[in-house]
């Protein structure tokens, strides 16, 4: 068969041949691979920068897909920590950790929007008692998980959801998917006053954001739940004590290892419903898996997946 075989830490992804995947014992399942996304988490699995990365090389990437299995079932399945991921012709999987879908699925649309949208999805059904009626600001909100993540929390009965983000062309088309406001990371403060913030940015510009907006809430007393999902724009940030003194304020990780295996699991015929009914609008763009090299590195707002 064929796949992207990754042969080394900050090497690209090299299309080659590949031997094929056998069973090891009971619980395994040899599928035909019919689409997989090429996430954020897939690279960063690859290049070593995500906490869940093995370091083991060579290295075939891809965290999740839409495959077919011997039965003719199309599965949507996320894989474990393994060094045999989805970009290939054939893989190995465990049916536990995947959901059958519905017949008539785009494969490409599935596999473009489940990892994600499952970032926001998971942290408000599974970290957090979300609760209808809520305001929540979404910071990053440009990213496919951020605009996702506008769409979820409408989806869920968000009263007003604000969209913040640098870029305002891609703001603005926002309001066509639910934001109720958008801002740039300057006018923070005028979303001073929601319930729930969903991170996807951290580093420097969440520091910075965390002052102006606690010091501008009209009710300091009022819970603020910070739920962490993301770090484009750093892995730390200096949070000022003062954050966490001054308001009532309480940051919470979501993510593999603070959320079990189970209750992502326990989610996603729900969600697979959602984006196949669309629900959630959306932007996927399909390449051959031959082309995996250029992918990699290729600029642009549709989500990537490659189709072998």
């Amino acid at each position: 068969m064929h796949a992207a075989v990754i042969p080394a830490p900050d090497a690209l992804p090299v299309y080659r041949d590949h031997p094929d995947p056998t069973e090891r014992h009971g619980d395994d399942m040899v599928v035909e691979v019919l689409a997989a996304g090429l996430h954020h988490l897939t690279r960063s699995r690859a290049n070593g920068s995500h906490y869940s990365g093995n370091g083991r090389f060579p290295l075939v990437p891809g965290v999740d897909g839409v495959v077919r299995d011997s039965a003719g079932n199309i599965r949507y399945v996320a894989v474990d920590d393994t060094s045999l991921g989805t970009f290939a012709d054939r893989t190995l999987i465990d049916p536990r950790r995947s959901v059958i879908l519905p017949d008539g699925i785009d494969p490409v649309q599935i596999a473009a929007a489940m990892n994600p949208a499952m970032s926001s999805w998971v942290a408000l059904r599974r970290r957090i008692d979300f609760i209808p009626g809520r305001h929540v600001l979404v910071l990053g909100a440009t990213g496919n998980a951020g605009r996702m993540a506008v769409q979820i929390a409408k989806l869920f009965g968000a009263a007003r959801v604000v969209a913040a983000g640098r870029d305002c062309a891609r703001l603005e088309a926002l309001t066509a998917l639910g934001a109720d406001e958008t801002i740039t990371y300057d006018q923070i403060d005028r979303a001073a006053d929601v319930d729930v913030v969903i991170d996807y940015v951290w580093g420097e510009p969440t520091a910075r954001a965390m002052i102006p907006m606690l010091s501008a809430r009209a009710d300091r007393t009022a819970p603020l739940t910070w739920l962490q999902i993301g770090s484009i724009a750093g892995q730390t940030a200096p949070i000022p004590s003062a954050a966490l003194r001054s308001a009532r304020l309480q940051i919470v990780g979501s993510g593999i290892g603070s959320v079990p295996a189970r209750d992502f699991l326990a989610e996603l015929p729900a969600l697979a419903s959602a984006v196949a009914g669309g629900a959630i609008d959306v932007r996927a763009r399909a390449l051959p898996l031959a082309q995996v090299s250029h992918a990699w590195t290729a600029e642009t707002d549709d989500r990537i997946v490659l189709v072998p």
